[in-house]
């Protein structure tokens, strides 16, 4: 049983990830000059693979970066106006969540159906296609496996009329190439309307490839249609807040800051050092010289408000300011008030706990 309580100390973030270097050859390792030749080399060479936008957009729909055009780039929900297409807290009066971006029609044909080319926003491979539109929210949908600044992300395209036939899984694919047509498929009782109908896109990091193993302990009844593609083991960031940045800092864009970049909502001590984040996602593992040395014994790990790890700090035993065990540290209230609407942390008394979708987060995450 995870004990959660809240500790009034808290902790910095620690120091930054330092960037290692592969080994170099005797000659380079010899001179500090050459050795410094290298490393500016490999910088170079690592902003030249770098180059261009880290993601494009999977459709026609640019208005995004035009002045006043959100209107014409975010899909409403129905009674609704534009703002409920955002990434976010932006549904229920601020406390139902939008895990992607409903990016609206540009093109229809004579009965009034989309026919907008969805496209993959990044190079990568496919990683999963769901042609049954009855088993998801999602409709038809797929998910592409991307590798970005080392960075393992995925991108979901999701009320796809069809998914070309020869996209399976493990399937090679190019920025920019078709991978079906926008629809409006999906197993809601409300359909979507023609005159709303949209791609949702994500841009997501995976939680746990065991998520079906998972599932099955904690909820034995429960279906799993879809394996570790379900939407509760995909935790996403603002795909418009992305291709914003990226318009405004060009080649200064860095996927990897901006997720480092989060703002924190609450931070977790995780009492354990081999959980399935650590593994996928290193580069969001800051250094700690003093774990390092003296043993490290678990993690201080930062969520965002919609619950995605993006920092993970070890730590030693002589470190730690109470007990050994996993446990809430501290809460930002003025993100929680930003965006609550996660539910994953909840005011008792004069101090934070988790909620049991934060219990629920947790367990996910070191399973």
């Amino acid at each position: 049983m995870i004990a959660l309580f809240m500790d009034v100390t808290g902790r910095s973030a620690g120091p930054g990830a330092a960037t290692h270097l592969r080994s170099q050859p005797r000659s380079a390792r010899s001179s500090p000059r050459v050795a410094a030749l290298c490393r500016l080399a490999l910088c170079f060479a690592a902003i030249a693979s770098q180059a261009g936008p880290a993601f494009q957009f999977p459709t026609a729909n640019r208005s995004l970066l035009e002045p006043s055009g959100s209107a014409r780039f975010f899909a409403p929900t129905a009674g609704r106006t534009w703002t409920a297409g955002q990434f976010g807290c932006v549904r229920s009066d601020g406390w139902q969540m939008h895990e992607g971006i409903d990016i609206l029609f540009t093109q229809k044909d004579r009965r009034g159906e989309p026919t907008d080319e969805v496209r993959a926003a990044a190079d990568g491979e496919i990683a999963y296609v769901s042609r049954k539109p009855g088993l998801s929210n999602y409709g038809i949908y797929a998910v592409l496996r991307h590798r970005i600044e080392g960075l393992e992300v995925y991108t979901v395209y999701a009320h796809l009329r069809q998914v070309r036939g020869e996209w399976s899984p493990g399937a090679s694919v190019r920025a920019g190439d078709v991978l079906g047509v926008m629809g409006r498929t999906t197993n809601t009782k409300s359909p979507i309307g023609k005159d709303r109908a949209h791609l949702h896109f994500e841009i997501t990091l995976l939680v746990n490839p065991s998520f079906s193993a998972w599932l099955k302990q904690r909820e034995p009844d429960a279906r799993d249609d879809h394996g570790m593609w379900n939407g509760r083991n995909l935790l996403g960031i603002d795909p418009a807040e992305v291709f914003r940045e990226q318009q405004n800092r060009g080649a200064r864009f860095s996927l990897l800051d901006h997720v480092r970049q989060q703002r924190e909502l609450f931070r977790v001590y995780i009492a354990d050092t081999s959980f399935p984040w650590l593994k996928r996602y290193p580069q969001l593992i800051r250094r700690n010289p003093t774990a390092e040395r003296d043993g490290i014994v678990g993690y201080e790990v930062s969520f965002n408000f919609n619950g995605l790890p993006f920092r993970l700090v070890p730590r030693s035993r002589t470190e730690l300011n109470g007990p050994q065990k996993t446990r809430l540290l501290s809460v930002d209230e003025a993100v929680y008030r930003d965006s609550p609407c996660r539910k994953l942390v909840f005011r008792r008394g004069q101090s934070w706990t988790l909620t049991a979708h934060g219990d629920e987060l947790i367990s996910l995450l070191v399973r």
